[in-house]
C-alpha cells in the first residue's frame, strides 16, 4: 500500500523513516537535521558509530544504513544518501533508484511493516521533483509486489504531494 501525505516526517509514528542524509551521517540541512535534531544527540553519536568505508563516507550515494530513531515516534531512521543532480545523465537515475530500493530492503530486513519516504534529493541536492517522484513511485510499486509493508511518501511542500498524487492516480490508484 502506498500512501502520499504533506507533513513533517519527524513526526510521523511508523516503523522507519527514510534520512536524506549526505555520506558523512552527521546531520546537515533540510530533511536530514530536521531529523537529527528531533531524535537527539543519540542519533548523531549512534551514525558516528557506523564504520567508515572510505575516508568522510559512512553511507555512499545510492546505499542505505539503518540507526535507532532514539526521540522519535519512529523505531528506526534509514539514512541514504541521495544523487546531487547535474543533468540526469550521470547516473543520477540509477543511484536515486538504488536509495529507494537499498532502503526498502533494510526496512524488511528489519521488519518493518510501514515506512516513511521524504522526496530524496530534490532540495539542495536539485533533482526535479517529478523525474524524482517517478522513480519513487516505480520502486515502491516494485517492492510491494513482492512485501507487504506499508509504503508513506511525505512531502513537505503542497505541490510534492500533488505530483506524487498525479502518479499515482495514473496508475489506477
Amino acid at each position: 500500500m502506498i500512501k502520499i501525505i504533506q507533513g513533517d516526517i519527524t513526526t510521523l509514528a511508523v516503523d522507519a523513516i527514510v534520512n536524506a542524509a549526505n555520506q558523512v551521517m552527521l546531520g546537515g540541512g533540510g530533511v536530514d537535521g530536521a531529523i537529527h535534531r528531533a531524535a537527539g544527540r543519540e542519533l548523531y553519536e549512534a551514525c558516528l558509530k557506523v564504520p567508515e568505508v572510505q575516508p568522510g563516507v559512512r553511507c555512499p550515494t545510492g546505499e542505505a544504513r539503518i540507526t535507532p530513531g532514539f526521540n522519535l515516534p519512529a523505531k528506526f531512521v534509514i539514512h541514504t544518501v541521495g544523487p546531487v543532480y547535474r543533468d540526469g545523465q550521470h547516473g543520477e537515475p540509477e543511484k536515486l533508484a538504488a536509495c529507494y530500493r537499498n532502503s526498502l530492503a533494510l526496512a524488511a530486513e528489519n521488519g518493518c511493516k510501514s515506512v516513511a519516504f521524504p522526496c530524496i534529493s530534490t532540495g539542495v541536492y536539485g533533482y526535479p521533483i517529478g523525474d524524482a517522484a517517478k522513480i519513487a513511485v516505480r520502486e515502491a510499486e516494485a517492492f510491494l509486489k513482492t512485501h507487504d509493508i506499508e509504503v508513506v511518501f511525505c512531502c513537505l511542500l503542497s505541490g510534492d504531494k500533488k505530483i506524487y498524487g498525479q502518479l499515482l492516480k495514473g496508475n489506477g490508484k
